[in-house]
């Protein structure tokens, strides 16, 4: 009896084993469990749910879609639609016709063939070609991919239980999936959003989301869910100078890069929509790249770099990344296969490793460098490393990141004190008296960063110029080179060199202000001695100062008139030679 029943015990036990991973492995999307809890699901939500979860947070202005707290500051141009479609996109007015599916790609055509022809080349327009791969083919995946697409849309209703997509054309994306209506050009159209292709890559979407509650700073460093794709529109609208500056035209250079919130066509370009492209580092490049974050420039240049470039044509970019290695022929990493990867698994959140945060100048996030929190986040770097290194190759070259970025750093930090002490001390060119506050909501700062892209009389001063252009764009650029492994683009031709270069004329600034401020007192000082010895209310003295001033005038008259004659001397000897 007694044995019977430790039988019976571990029977319900290895039951309810079962049953719990019969439950993890149903759930309709592979995500943090961080994303689950700030959703309010559980893992065993259907994909209708978790994709109702997901769109609602993502267009919620409270958490972080339209136009963010400065909203009342600027007004969209005509192109801000394309960058926010959700927010500020209508359809055009100009055309009115009511179209079917067919008629969609028969007139564009004619009206724009580049757009049909990138689509005819795309997997939206041939499913059928999918279903019937081979399993010898490396895109075979996309098989089981496109079947899971089908059970997503089953979920919400939008595909019948024996119904299977026969294309994603015009009208899926830009009216409804699987609509069977037609659509007026006028009324129904919709530019998509991130939230349109997530309605059937769910767990994409949901994977990019997730950046949201996996990048959370342990003292705030950076604001919850930043850096990331997730909110990098956010990030853009809620910088005070991008919302306050005039130039909106300007400043809409920087939201055509920070729109991945908003959009997948960035990676992914439309409307081919090319995994194969979205591979390659030069899909990343049209971003990650530039003054302040050079990090395509770096790591084509480094070893990893220089290896794609020679043989980069040789690998079988149709591969998942996790097969890039063992089964693509890739000899080394890319952009996606460091920076997707994460504890052996490829995903679309791409911060779950960051700890630098690609600005070791913010507040904080030099002094979270050894924190529980970043050691956890750099042993995963080093399990990533390790795909191709040893171990302890890995750590001794992390060690050798961290130190190098810490050293700039320091240098950056001793000479932005002394550019802050000059502003504290009111000692700027031009501080007191030609010195225009910047627009709202930015307060006047020394060295701040609205002063890259705002300029008014002496703000900023050309040493805060030196200076914040050392913190914001060459310590960057040092931290970027040796972390992509670029040896002269962290010592010599960027980073370190022109940080010192900096340096010195911050340090040379700092001097000559100084001086002229001391030698500037001393005149004023000897002035007003003077002065008061000129004009003395007391009549014994004043006679004296006016004895005084008549010696000085009778002695100045003197030397001048022996130098007229000496002149004249020598004039006359002159002649007579």
């Amino acid at each position: 009896m007694r044995l019977m029943s430790v039988s019976r015990i571990q029977f319900s036990i290895a039951i309810l084993c079962c049953g719990l991973l019969m439950q993890l492995s149903n759930a309709s999307v592979d995500i943090p469990k961080e994303t689950y809890d700030a959703l309010g699901i559980s893992k065993s939500s259907t994909p209708k749910e978790v994709f109702e979860a997901l769109e609602k947070r993502y267009h919620d202005p409270e958490q972080g879609a339209g136009k963010g707290k400065y909203a009342d500051l600027w007004e969209p141009i005509p192109m801000s639609k394309y960058f926010d479609p959700h927010t500020f996109y209508t359809p055009p007015s100009t055309v009115k016709e009511t179209n079917s599916r067919q008629e969609c790609v028969s007139c564009h055509e004619d009206e724009s063939p580049g757009w049909v022809q990138m689509w005819r080349k795309s997997s939206h327009a041939n499913l059928s070609e999918i279903r019937n791969l081979a399993p010898s083919d490396p895109r075979y995946y996309k098989k089981a991919k496109l079947e899971e697409v089908e059970a997503n849309l089953r979920s919400m209703g939008k595909l019948g239980d024996d119904e299977q997509l026969s294309e994603v054309g015009c009208i899926d994306c830009h009216v409804d999936i699987n609509t069977k209506e037609k659509a007026a050009h006028d009324k129904d159209l919709r530019l998509p959003d991130a939230a349109v292709c997530g309605t059937c890559h769910l767990q994409e979407f949901a994977e990019r989301e997730s950046e949201r509650d996996t990048q959370i700073w342990p003292n705030d460093e950076w604001p919850k869910g930043r850096p990331s794709h997730a909110l990098d529109y956010r990030a853009n609208v809620e910088t005070g100078i991008w919302a306050g500056m005039a130039e909106r035209e300007i400043a809409e250079g920087c939201t055509a890069c920070h729109n991945t919130q908003n959009k997948c066509d960035s990676c992914h370009t439309r409307h081919e929509f090319s995994v194969v492209e979205s591979r390659k580092p030069e899909a990343c490049a049209m971003c990650h790249r530039g003054i302040d974050h050079n990090n395509y420039e770096n790591y084509i240049m480094s070893k990893h770099g220089t290896l794609y470039t020679a043989l980069g044509d040789e690998w079988d970019w149709n591969f998942q990344l996790k097969d890039a290695h063992a089964k693509g022929g890739q000899t080394a990493p890319t952009c996606a296969t460091c920076h997707m990867e994460y504890k052996g698994k490829f995903t679309h959140n791409v911060v779950q490793k960051v700890r630098w945060g690609n600005y070791p100048a913010v507040p904080g996030i030099a002094e979270n460098i050894n924190s529980e929190w970043s050691e956890k986040r750099l042993d995963a770097w080093v399990e990533t490393c390790s795909n191709c290194h040893s171990e302890r190759f890995a750590r001794a070259y992390l060690e050798l990141m961290d130190k190098a970025t810490l050293s700039g750093l320091a240098k950056f930090q001793e000479a932005n004190e002394v550019v802050k002490k000059l502003y504290d001390d009111g000692l700027l060119p031009g501080q007191k008296t030609n010195r225009p506050a910047p627009p709202a909501p930015e307060k006047d700062a020394p060295a701040a960063f609205f002063q890259l892209f705002w300029t008014k009389a002496n703000n900023p001063t050309s040493v805060e110029f030196e200076a914040m252009e050392m913190g914001e764009n060459d310590l960057v650029k040092l931290h970027v080179g040796v972390a992509h492994v670029n040896p002269g683009n962290w010592t010599y031709t960027e980073g370190w060199e022109p940080m010192n270069r900096a340096y010195a004329k911050i340090m040379q600034a700092d001097t000559q202000i100084r001086e002229n401020v001391a030698l500037m007192a001393r005149v004023e000082a000897l002035e007003g001695k003077q002065m008061s010895q000129i004009i003395d209310l007391d009549p014994a003295a004043t006679k004296f100062s006016m004895a005084g001033l008549g010696g000085v005038m009778f002695f100045l008259g003197g030397l001048g008139l022996v130098g007229w004659y000496r002149k004249k001397k020598s004039a006359n000897n002159g002649d007579k030679r």
